[in-house]
């Protein structure tokens, strides 16, 4: 009986140990990294032949009762997933548990218009491309927001999202965030603000943002635009002439692009645009609330990123011929 029983024993360590021999054992790929990706509602013995599906030479029923006798079968997340070499079976019941997605960046650049940030998403590695071949309208509506344009309304910054993600879900974050930051600057607005909503406040970022060459300079930008607002003052800024011409502008501003009236000009119309130019950032959004005091009504580009402010057309006249008429 004695016998017996150190017989079992023994066949108890064996087994054991050839099962942490094959918990530990690397997942042969048939690649360097292969993509798992697991629906919603996928069943345990599902996503073991995901697994195995995806590249991984791995008996999937073995990998199930793994799951099953692991007693975190249910806790799997659906997800998309990176496996590596290296992974074992004891490593991607963790991944998989712990919900470790394979994650992408897409950074939005502030300043960008919706032009150049579809153009970034129809880039994107990864990024399921549901946007594609539909209108700014169309996007809006999609979007819970078919009021709005579509121009300005998405926050800049860095976004991760698993791969396969809709590039939707990501314009959604993206439009949510912008939201919450328009909000808390239209918050902190000046008492003295000719802004009567914090879309027009969103508008005039946007052109401080184009027009800013220099960060130190942002506040007293805005200063001038808002002092041209106070009294009625055209705001004549090149940046919303170049956006109304859109793609027939071919990188040279002449005077008849001046002249040409579109609604974005704002050397034919006064106040402001119909719609933002371009995506502000939050700085962009706090100087046009709270804009430094100053008299000036001019500035000019000095040719280092910085800017000449002239309170008087007088002064600003010998600042552009200073800085931008050659000698």
């Amino acid at each position: 009986m004695r016998r017996v029983f150190l017989y079992f024993v023994m066949m108890l360590a064996v087994g054991a140990g050839l099962c942490a021999w094959w918990l530990n054992r690397d997942l042969a790929m048939d690649a360097a990294a292969v993509d798992l990706s697991i629906d919603p509602g996928t069943s345990v013995r599902g996503v073991a032949q995901a697994v195995q599906a995806a590249g991984v030479d791995v008996d999937p029923t073995l990998l199930y009762w793994w799951f099953r006798l692991s007693g975190q079968a249910r806790q799997i997340k659906a997800g998309s997933y990176e496996l590596e070499r290296g992974a074992t079976p004891l490593s991607l019941l963790r991944k998989l548990v712990r919900g470790e997605e394979a994650l992408r960046v897409l950074t939005m650049v502030e300043g960008w218009n919706f032009a150049q940030l579809r153009a970034a998403m129809a880039r994107a590695e990864h990024l399921k491309p549901d946007s594609q071949g539909l209108s700014g309208a169309v996007i809006m509506a999609q979007l819970g927001r078919p009021e709005l344009h579509p121009e300005g309304r998405f926050y800049p910054d860095s976004y991760t999202y698993a791969k396969g993600s809709s590039d939707l879900a990501l314009l959604k974050r993206a439009m949510r965030a912008m939201d919450h930051r328009l909000e808390a600057a239209w918050s902190q607005r000046s008492a003295e603000t000719p802004l009567k909503s914090a879309d027009e406040a969103l508008v005039l970022a946007s052109i401080v943002e184009k027009e800013t060459g220099r960060a130190a300079d942002r506040a007293l930008i805005a200063g001038v635009f808002v002092n041209r607002l106070r009294i009625g003052m055209p705001l004549q800024t090149d940046p919303t002439v170049i956006y109304g011409l859109g793609e027939s502008f071919d990188g040279n501003l002449r005077k008849r692009d001046l002249l040409r009236d579109t609604p974005w000009n704002t050397y034919t119309r006064g106040g402001l645009p119909p719609t933002p130019i371009a995506m502000p950032g939050k700085a962009a959004m706090l100087a046009t609330v709270q804009p430094a005091p100053t008299k000036a009504l001019y500035f000019v580009a000095r040719g280092d990123g910085s800017s000449q402010f002239s309170s008087s057309l007088e002064e600003h006249n010998r600042a552009v011929n200073k800085y931008q008429r050659p000698p």
